[in-house]
């Protein structure tokens, strides 16, 4: 039975992960950085962990056992024009999003590179590939997180070593809300901030499914030994990030102008 490591179990896609890969017969270690949050998780450990600190990675490591599967999933939102958002923030938001996932893969790639098997799947976002106005350290991040993990494609898979990247698009989830933006409440960005917001509802963010979706796209990741390495999840995920590879940089920007009627 495979052991499955999951960061960022409080909600969102984390949480609905360990359900689901617990529902399909995983050993499943659910992380978090408060553990109280995952007292009435149905998973075979709970720990306590902070993706940003060395000791803590550690600990929770050495806890959880042999680990078959990695998924990074823990992250957090910053948000707003580069000229405004504090570069504290953006450090912090790098120290959880990309270099939280950073030290979790440098933990458990040895163990799984002595073994011959294992399974990374870090969850990217649609902001991966594309970068939206105000979300540039976001999507930095995300940009950051895929580059790596291409790299390690290569590098891991000579040792059947497998990596996943999930790209979702909007979902309902905690990070929306619980994000801090920065330099939108006013003149100059205001406008801006108005457009952008028509665009996410033009993408159908009023109506976006739960995050059940992506742990299924995890989940069956997984179970297959021929998930490819990207794969983008929900309907405008796979629209904008479908066009962005099939497009130029000048056709891209004209096609998501027209789409969105954005005229700033």
């Amino acid at each position: 039975m495979s052991r499955v490591l999951i960061t960022g179990c409080s909600s969102g896609f984390g949480r609905a992960t360990a359900v689901e890969l617990k529902k399909r017969g995983f050993e499943v270690v659910a992380t978090a950085r408060r553990p109280q949050t995952l007292e009435d998780l149905d998973v075979d450990a709970r720990l306590a962990l902070d993706v940003t600190d060395d000791a803590s990675v550690a600990a929770a490591v050495s806890a959880a056992g042999p680990v078959d599967v990695l998924v990074n999933n823990a992250g957090i939102g910053v948000s707003g024009p580069v000229e405004k958002v504090p570069l504290a923030e953006v450090r912090r938001l790098f120290e959880t999003n990309f270099f939280g996932a950073l030290r979790m893969m440098q933990a458990v790639l040895p163990q799984m590179r002595d073994r011959g098997s294992g399974t990374i799947v870090n969850v990217s976002s649609v902001s991966g590939k594309v970068a939206a106005p105000l979300s540039g350290f976001y999507a930095g991040t995300k940009f950051a997180l895929e580059a790596v993990s291409e790299a390690m494609y290569y590098e891991m898979g000579h040792f059947g070593i497998r990596t996943v990247i999930i790209e979702p698009g909007y979902f309902q989830t905690n990070i929306s809300e619980s994000g801090v933006r920065y330099g939108v409440d006013g003149p100059p960005y205001l406008e801006l901030a108005e457009a952008t917001e028509k665009m996410t509802a033009a993408l159908g963010r009023a109506v976006a499914p739960g995050p059940e979706v992506v742990a299924l796209a995890i989940a069956d990741a997984i179970e297959s030994p021929d998930a490819r390495l990207r794969i983008p999840v929900g309907t405008d995920a796979e629209m904008v990030l479908g066009a962005r590879s099939a497009m130029d940089d000048a056709t891209f920007e004209s096609t998501m102008r027209q789409v969105f009627d954005l005229d700033w």
